[in-house]
């Protein structure tokens, strides 16, 4: 993953809104969780939670997935992944132990 990537995904996941949703995704598993369900635990209204969805969703941390009526949002895992991986990639290079 970029530098440029991580740097955008990483100031998404910095709004307390975004991060609760992502962090309720994570746990999710999988399947996800429908919108509905997040606004009820959010308690904001659905232009709000839309526009914090969108967000996650143009940096490739969440898409979004229509099951008949319902509208589901998904973490994605391999994002997450990739972020974690560019933050550990080049730990202890310099010959300096990890600070305990």
């Amino acid at each position: 993953m970029e530098l440029e990537a991580v740097a955008k995904a990483l100031k998404e996941l910095g709004h307390p809104t975004r991060l609760f949703i992502f962090k309720h995704l994570v746990k999710a598993g999988a399947e996800g969780l429908p919108v509905g369900e997040l606004q009820k635990e959010l308690g904001i209204p659905g232009s709000t939670l839309s526009h914090h969805i969108a967000a996650l969703v143009s940096v490739g941390l969440v898409v979004q997935v229509r099951q008949s009526r319902t509208l589901y949002c998904i973490s994605q895992y391999a994002a997450l992944e990739a972020i974690l991986h560019f933050l550990q990639e080049e730990c202890c290079v310099n010959g300096h132990p990890p600070a305990p």
